[in-house]
């Protein structure tokens, strides 16, 4: 047998080998599957509520609220908030990201040009005299091209770009977020003068009993120890005052961190008007469009698209890869022709890569791309659970507090006259002085549940109006033009 004949015959092993032992992804697979917005039953929760076309909210849904001002300090927060300069800040990431990676699948060109004055010692000039000068110039240019055959870099810039836009829809969910945190708080400072109102009408109240209770006293018709329930009562009701000023105070500065400005700003907040809380009603297409409308759940299924094309890009890198290189210049010492052909260089290297052996490590980059995508879907499943549950929790409290309204109201009715009448009693000398004490806190524990189902009702509405997008569509965004593909790898 011949050399020759040897040769091939080990040159066809080594290639056998070699391709046998490849590095390969098999037996790597993603775990996640989305849920189905049409399999997460919500009827009977949401049974008896009225369906309506129009019934998302509008992108300025805070005016519903009636109160101009709102507008005014939410426009604030989204120009002033932190959050906000936050949220852009991510998106710009993002977004430098993507670029970055459309920008790795292009050529790179580069050019170069330099001129070196250099002296010879005595030990590195061949003629020994080491007092030798010379002048090397060059220019030159130099090519890189990374051919993608198998459309890893596509696949990369493509997941970089769904991050973009899944950062850009953030931006969306900040706003949203900042707004239903800026009418809530505002709500909340509207609540606090209201109970700051009824802590000083209580402290009014106490103070007339006390003089009641002063002029019984000197008629002998009430004790010394009843007075002083009535002193300690007066002062019971002082100590609520301040405790409710104090609260105020704390609204106020919470507003005012909200809007992105110091404690001070919320000394300039007008006392809010009474707030409307909007109708109950839900959209007829509810849940199938609300995966659309609330940008949480949109930035998650762009980050399960984006986690998809990474497992794509991870793949092929276990492929074989051509790269070219060139260079071509010329270089020359001083005296001699610059772009003569003894000074022009050129140099062209196409290369062939495969992975053969790598100690696991590209499985174990693209196991963990499998398990990001498996991440990102279970994440976009929270979201979906949430959201419904959002949406059920804020519509069924809604349904039923107007009547806890109607009834606390009758009881807040029923207890201003009883106590009307009792103390017109008490001051005639006829009445009893535990009566009055007893109707007394009954009615300021009924006026103060009466203003705190108010302030949940606004609450609600703002929370539901919240919950269902806040006036979100995917085409008010500038780049996300396209939805995302669905969510299975």
């Amino acid at each position: 047998m011949s050399s020759k004949t040897l040769r091939t015959g080990f040159s066809l092993v080594l290639l056998a080998m070699t391709l046998a032992g490849c590095a390969n992804y098999s037996g790597l697979n993603t775990e996640g599957v989305s849920l189905e917005a049409k399999n997460l039953k919500a009827g009977q929760s949401l049974s008896g509520v009225t369906l309506s076309p129009a019934a998302w909210p509008k992108s300025d849904w805070w005016k519903s609220l009636g109160d101009p001002q709102l507008d005014g300090l939410i426009r604030e927060a989204l120009h002033d908030s932190p959050d906000m300069q936050i949220a852009d800040a991510r998106a710009h990431q993002a977004s430098a990201a993507a670029y970055a990676a459309d920008a790795a699948r292009m050529p790179t060109v580069d050019a170069s040009a330099g001129v070196t004055r250099s002296r010879l010692a005595r030990d590195q000039d061949p003629t020994g005299q080491g007092d030798t000068y010379s002048t090397l110039r060059n220019i030159g240019a130099s090519f890189n091209y990374n051919f993608d055959l198998w459309g890893g870099q596509r696949d990369a810039w493509e997941a970089a770009l769904g991050q973009a836009r899944a950062a850009e829809i953030d931006q969306q969910a900040a706003q949203l977020t900042l707004s239903a945190d800026v009418a809530r708080a505002y709500s909340d400072l509207g609540q606090a003068h209201i109970v700051y109102d009824l802590s000083a009408e209580d402290l009014k109240r106490t103070r007339q009993m006390l003089d009641l209770s002063q002029r019984r006293l000197r008629a002998g018709i009430d004790s010394q120890y009843q007075f002083q329930q009535t002193e300690s009562l007066e002062a019971t009701s002082e100590a609520n005052l301040i405790d409710a000023e104090k609260r105020l105070q704390s609204a106020k500065i919470a507003l005012a961190v909200l809007l992105g400005k110091g404690p001070d700003r919320g000394n300039e907040i007008a006392r809010p008007k009474v707030l409307q809380a909007s109708a109950v009603a839900l959209p007829s297409v509810l849940p199938a469009e609300l995966l659309g409308r609330r940008p949480d759940l949109v930035a998650a299924r762009w980050r399960v698209e984006a986690a998809s094309k990474n497992i794509d890009a991870g793949k092929t890198r276990f492929y074989p890869n051509l790269n070219l290189s060139a260079a071509a210049g010329a270089q020359s010492l001083l005296g001699d022709a610059m772009f003569g052909s003894a000074s022009r260089f050129f140099n062209v290297g196409p290369t062939i890569s495969l992975p053969i052996f790598d100690g696991g490590r590209l499985r174990a980059d693209l196991d963990s791309r499998d398990a990001d995508y498996d991440l990102a879907v279970a994440q976009y499943n929270k979201s979906l659970v949430k959201a419904l549950g959002d949406v059920s929790d804020s519509i069924n409290q809604l349904r039923d507090i107007g009547r806890q309204i109607t009834a606390q109201q009758h009881a807040t009715d029923i207890a201003q006259d009883s106590y009307n009448t009792v103390v017109q009693r008490y001051g005639s000398g006829i009445g009893n002085y535990l009566d009055v004490l007893s109707i007394e806190q009954q009615l300021l524990q009924a006026q103060r549940q009466l203003a705190n189902l108010n302030a949940e009702q606004i609450d609600l509405s703002i929370q539901l109006m919240q919950a269902l997008g806040g006036g979100f569509t995917p085409d008010t965004l500038a780049s996300a033009n396209t939805s995302p593909a669905t969510l299975s790898h």
